[in-house]
């Protein structure tokens, strides 16, 4: 049985999905990821700090974006993509699926090694290479607060609940996941993770119809990676 919370009935129509998607694969990768980041990457140059900004700016646009286009036109609070409360009997499932999401990535990793695929990325890099407490600070902010926070309010809060309510949970769950996947594009080493990470997220956003566990989980597991990274 699925969780009364999250299977309210939905006012978004597909025009919102659409825009929200449009905003997803089109605005930000063009105007964000590309145009700002290069900006930001010839002015400062260094991978960190402009990937860090870029993450910044693009929390606000997704955050402004759900605001304005689902929340405030039907009148709905923050609730509604599940910034709410979860029972405290949860928190022994958060740290099981805390636990695996760490051995499968560690199994993923291991795997890939073995292909010779390497796993780090331009701002790992360059955090590996400038290891300082202002850097780690930055990494911190942009891994362990900026990103799990927007990113589960959008893609489990706002685009599993509504693949959800189309599709079913287990629609619900592969194809927010999916899209989860894609946009880390061009990060190819990463994509397995993303999609895995992607299915727990949802499960567990699905099982308190809160994406505070999610939230708690997914920035746990990035502040572990930024361990594993600064002192590999």
């Amino acid at each position: 049985m699925g969780n009364d919370l999250i299977g309210k009935p939905i006012k978004w129509c597909w025009k919102d999905v659409f825009k929200l998607l449009l905003i997803t694969f089109l605005f930000v990768p063009f105007f964000l990821e590309f145009l700002m980041h290069d900006f930001l990457y010839s002015l400062f140059q260094n991978s960190l700090y402009s990937g860090t900004l870029t993450g910044f700016v693009m929390a606000i646009v997704f955050m402004t974006s759900l605001y304005y286009i689902i929340l405030k036109p039907y009148h709905l609070s923050w609730k509604s993509v599940g910034v709410r409360r979860f029972s405290n009997q949860y928190w022994k499932w958060i740290i099981v699926w805390l636990c695996l999401l760490i051995i499968m990535s560690v199994v993923i990793l291991i795997i890939m090694e073995l292909l010779h695929i390497s796993w780090e990325n331009g701002k790992t890099e360059s955090l590996q290479k400038n290891i300082t407490w202002f850097t780690l600070l930055i990494g911190f902010v942009s891994a362990v607060i900026i990103s799990p926070i927007y990113e589960e309010i959008f893609y489990r809060g706002f685009l599993y609940k509504w693949f959800r309510g189309k599709w079913g949970i287990a629609a619900g769950m592969v194809i927010s996941s999916f899209i989860f996947m894609l946009v880390h594009i061009p990060t190819y080493n990463t994509l397995p993770v993303n999609f895995i990470s992607g299915l727990v997220f949802a499960w567990t956003y699905e099982k308190t119809g809160s994406i505070l566990p999610a939230i708690i989980i997914h920035s746990t597991f990035n502040g572990l990676a930024l361990i594993l990274t600064v002192t590999a």
